[in-house]
């Protein structure tokens, strides 16, 4: 018998979705999918997922309503990296897991984290923008000082997971000294293919060019980079955020950037979002935001999708799933 997956959705884009699970899990024959619309009432939602093993949800607190009056149901699997909205203890006591990606989108991620360093740098966006504008060159500001390449730098790396080690893999061809802090151990093949060392935390945000951010939000991490830790860096220094806003206190960033105290930031993410118009991050000088799009690649959802039916197969099978994410 069949393993049901219920994939929470909208159709169009639900339905589409649905097909390309199908496709994957073919291959097998454990599965079989069902799109229940998510706007629904949650009664109506919680009915139509019945018998579910398995529901492929967002990261949203509806989830948290939704998936706990699914009798039977063992996984909540999610599309994205981060899981920061769903209740795992809550759910883990309903003998439900919760399964983030897998890195499905780590590559595409660390590509814009290295681009938004880039962008910094050489002042990208004000060089676009002064073309779009027809103002050809007219517009990009600073001395030549400001403008620099990435050789010799020190990228330092807070999370050299899936995401960071990537980042650390890529600028090893850029000539970078790219340092990390973990607070999980890795052996030396690990560091090694992520051309990184490890030091400890103070030291790397005290001696850093770049400090990247590759860490998940949970209530450790929530504002882990504030006053303190920006006054620790060079006044030279860029902060780069491609994981979640809130693990930033965007009220400390915004007064060490008008301090003076780092040079800039470069952000895929705010603590709300959509960030309001008002706020002062989007005007400043050295400051590069992008909406929360480091993940909108194609091979994105590729990754995604063979990763949910890999887990949804292996529940199926009665087998532990990969990429669990325990409570906090």
């Amino acid at each position: 018998m069949a393993t049901r997956v219920v994939l929470l959705g909208t159709p169009g884009g639900g339905d589409k979705r649905i097909e390309a699970l199908q496709k994957i899990a073919a291959r097998n024959g454990r599965l079989e999918f069902a799109l229940v619309d998510i706007r629904k009432d949650v009664d109506q939602v919680v009915a139509e997922s019945a018998g579910a093993a398995v529901l492929i949800a967002p990261n949203t607190e509806l989830t948290n309503r939704i998936a706990p009056k699914i009798d039977g149901l063992k996984l909540v699997q999610t599309f994205s990296a981060g899981t920061d909205q769903l209740d795992k203890g809550m759910l883990l006591n309903h003998g439900i897991q919760v399964a983030n990606n897998g890195g499905a989108n780590a590559v595409c991620v660390a590509e814009h984290a290295i681009w938004l360093m880039l962008t910094i740098n050489h002042k990208f966006d004000q060089q676009i923008e002064s073309v779009r504008g027809g103002r050809w060159a007219a517009g990009v500001t600073g001395e030549l000082a400001e403008f620099t390449t990435l050789v010799d730098k020190r990228v330092g790396i807070i999370g050299l997971g899936r995401i960071g080690s990537r980042v650390g893999k890529r600028l090893r061809g850029w000539e970078c000294d790219v340092v990390y802090h973990d607070i999980a151990e890795f052996d030396a093949d690990y560091e090694a293919a992520a051309g990184a060392r490890r030091l400890p935390l103070a030291e790397l945000i005290e001696t850093s060019d770049y400090v990247s951010l590759h860490v998940p939000l949970d209530r450790v991490t929530r504002h882990m980079f504030g006053t303190r830790e920006l006054k620790a860096m060079k006044n030279t220094a860029v902060l780069i955020n491609t994981c979640r806003g809130p693990v930033v206190d965007e009220a400390a960033l915004v007064d060490a950037l008008r301090n003076g105290e780092i040079w800039g930031a470069g952000l895929d993410v705010t603590e709300v979002e959509p960030t309001p118009p008002d706020n002062p991050l989007i005007s400043m000088p050295n400051v590069v935001i992008t909406p929360h799009q480091g993940a909108r690649v194609i091979q994105s959802e590729w990754n995604a999708d063979l990763n949910a039916v890999e887990n949804a197969e292996r529940v199926a099978g009665g087998l532990e799933p990969y990429w669990v994410v325990d409570p906090v």
